[in-house]
């Protein structure tokens, strides 16, 4: 029953999609224009930038192929462009990602891929991969099982503010040893003091 609940909590986190921290004011205002103007002129542009390597040009085709929104919806295109901007350190574009390998979105589903892009994000501090990667280590999924990492993770992702992140510590404590959560509080110790890099 509790891994369920983890389960159906990681695919609420998939609702949450491409938005959050690492949009810029003229990427949320592209957004709103191209969902106003589906026909937006810009969108040829958008794509010359992105082949140029335009980090903020990637994300804003690969939200927009993801969801749809004015262009057919391509999940392949997408994950091409989050690649691109993830390989340039975009961490909402390697959240993304992991998401798209979750969930065979444009791409065989692998957890092992979703582990490596949550992995990348999470040492950003993007909360919400914190989160899922949580989830991952939790049950095992593209990693081996380890209820400390979980717990780190977890308590990493709700010190930044993801709700979701103090429920599953919460379901973690309820199962872990003494001596097991001792060892996830200083993980996550050791992990803050690294800035999440290399945890």
């Amino acid at each position: 029953m509790r891994k369920l609940f983890i389960h159906l909590s990681l695919t609420m986190c998939f609702a949450l999609g491409t938005h959050g921290p690492g949009w810029s004011a003229e990427t949320q205002t592209g957004f709103a224009a191209h969902r106003k103007d589906k026909n937006s002129p810009g969108l040829e542009e958008q794509k010359t930038l992105a082949e140029q390597g335009n980090l903020e040009a990637q994300i804003y085709l690969a939200s927009l192929y993801r969801h749809g929104n004015g262009v057919p919806q391509d999940y392949k295109t997408a994950v091409k462009w989050f690649t691109r901007a993830a390989e340039q350190g975009h961490a909402v574009a390697q959240y993304n990602l992991g998401i798209m390998h979750s969930f065979g979105l444009g791409v065989v589903p692998d957890y092992k891929a979703s582990v490596k892009w949550y992995t990348r994000a999470a040492e950003q501090g993007n909360p919400i991969a914190q989160y899922n990667l949580a989830r991952l280590y939790y049950l095992g999924q593209g990693v081996k099982e380890n209820l400390a990492y979980a717990h780190m993770w977890a308590n990493h992702a709700s010190s930044n503010g993801f709700e979701m992140g103090e429920e599953l510590k919460g379901l973690l404590t309820e199962l872990m040893s003494a001596s097991q959560i001792k060892e996830a509080r200083s993980l996550a110790s050791e992990c803050l003091k690294k800035t999440y890099k290399d945890c």
